[in-house]
């Protein structure tokens, strides 16, 4: 019987920035290099207290969850044969030591080289001249901040790799990277500011390691070098708790950030995207938390995927704003949209989280939901609520993927005639929330999806039937207060 490899690929993991000689120093002070770091601080509550949760590190739970190990023993990396369940730290941070390299800090193309010939010598040492295993080799590349862009020039840049080496990558997991770059003050990193390569999030030098052809205005494209479907962005919200610089970088980056990396820059276009309300790092940080290591492991070992978007149909005014508009008054008005999913079974986590009071809802206008045309769109921007992966495997009873979404739709405010209009309704009130209880099953034919209202029913119900479409399902949403919407839910096997 031949060994199967899939999907328990090796792991390699590529840590983050390392600023100054002393971060540098402890970097390469450290075997793991971040990777091993846990966590018994979950978040602080309203009241400032700490809630306590035990998170012993993704290194750790992956050995203890699906049997991997590190590759050390004797004092040194092991030189000789791996099983595929290994996880490899890239040592990229040692040349810039000057005990153990030569004090030199490499580029980020220089990076990316390693980075490509360790894939091959893993390769190597998993495979040996079994051809079986040959054919079916690739590696998992998990990345923390500037580790993803040197996963991504690897990916990218035809200087440094071919076809033939992206295609020994199965899938890619990045934590808050700054794929398009690190904003602070709302002004992009200059590329003047070489101390300590700061300007490699430069979003100029950025399209030249990447290999991005011209000067483009963003640079969060793979450039159809590897497809964005296999590569995963884990994005923070919780800029209060980055306390790096004295909490200067957390005011500079500001809300709708981790402290450092802006929401809208964490992400690669067109990727599934996860996000928790984790800092950019540190004891409430985006690696060493819950949220981040189930994303890890169900976009890595999961076989099935569910995707949410929201149509809207009809947002409702409150009745002093519909009258004033019945009148021919001007009436503006955008939207918040916060989506939270969580598996049933979950206490301490939640996969995604998308909320107004941690600045990471959604965001839409009027004109984009419902009057395309008036703002020169070919369709509505209905709202990615998630991407969601998940394991049969962890189905406890029966054969059925059980999760929540708590969807919730409010109004920034209205103004009428350019005046903010706060008299009669109450500033931030909900125009939908509803807790769905969703269940999948799968099929011989594909899945059988069906729905609980939770708010009104009890989630243990069998609940009702979505209706299937070529692109999905379709769940009908209301309010009494005349919101109407579907979501589309779509689910495929991975």
């Amino acid at each position: 019987m031949k060994t199967q490899l899939a999907p328990f690929y090796p792991i390699i993991y590529v840590r983050g920035y390392a600023m100054t000689p002393g971060e540098i120093a402890d970097t390469t002070a450290s075997p793991y290099m971040g990777f091993n770091l846990g966590s018994t601080k979950l978040r602080q509550s309203w009241e400032k207290k700490v809630l306590r949760h035990i998170f012993e590190s993704p290194l750790i739970r992956l050995m203890k969850d699906y049997g991997y190990r590190d590759t050390f023993a004797d004092g040194t990396e092991q030189q000789d044969s791996l099983p595929s369940k290994s996880i490899v730290i890239y040592r990229y941070y040692e040349s810039a030591d000057t005990d153990i390299g030569v004090g030199k800090t490499l580029s980020i193309l220089e990076a990316a080289a390693g980075l490509r010939d360790l894939i091959h010598a893993v390769k190597e040492q998993v495979c040996g001249v079994d051809e079986n295993l040959g054919k079916q080799f690739k590696v998992h590349l998990v990345a923390h901040s500037m580790g993803g862009l040197v996963v991504r020039a690897f990916l990218q840049n035809d200087k440094i790799s071919k076809k033939a080496d992206r295609a020994l990558v199965d899938k890619v997991f990045t934590y808050a990277t700054p794929h398009n770059g690190i904003d602070m003050a709302g002004v992009n990193v200059p590329s003047v500011l070489g101390l300590w390569d700061i300007n490699n999030f430069n979003r100029k030098k950025m399209a030249g390691f990447l290999g991005l052809a011209g000067n483009p205005e963003r640079v969060d494209s793979l450039d159809g070098k590897f497809d964005p479907q296999r590569f995963f962005c884990f994005v923070g919200t919780n800029h209060r708790d980055y306390d790096v610089a004295m909490g200067i970088s957390r005011r500079l980056a500001g809300e709708m950030s981790d402290g450092l990396v802006k929401i809208e820059n964490a992400a690669v276009a067109g990727a599934p995207r996860a996000f928790s309300y984790r800092s950019h790092s540190g004891p409430y940080g985006i690696v060493n938390s819950e949220e981040g290591y189930q994303n890890l492991v169900r976009f890595l070992f999961g076989d099935v995927r569910a995707d949410g978007r929201l149509e809207v149909e009809a947002l409702p005014l409150p009745p002093s704003v519909k009258q004033a508009k019945d009148e021919g008054r001007d009436i503006r008005a955008s939207y918040y949209f916060e989506a939270t999913v969580a598996p049933r079974g979950a206490f301490s986590f939640r996969l995604t989280e998308r909320r107004r009071d941690t600045f990471s809802a959604i965001l839409r206008g009027y004109d984009e939901l419902l009057r395309a045309d008036q703002v020169h769109l070919a369709a509505p921007r209905s709202p990615i609520l998630f991407s969601v992966f998940l394991d049969t495997r962890k189905i406890t009873v029966g054969r059925t993927i059980v999760f929540s979404l708590e969807l919730a739709v409010s109004s920034t405010g209205y103004t009428i005639e350019k005046k903010f209009w706060p008299d009669q309704h109450v500033e931030g009130e909900y125009l939908f929330r509803d807790t769905l209880t969703l269940r999948i099953t799968r099929t011989s034919g594909g899945f059988n999806v069906r729905y609980v209202n939770t708010d009104e029913k009890w989630s243990e119900s069998s609940g009702a039937l979505a209706d299937a479409t070529a692109e999905g399902y379709v769940i009908p949403l209301s309010s009494s207060k005349g919101f109407r919407g579907k979501l589309h839910l779509a689910v495929q096997s991975v």
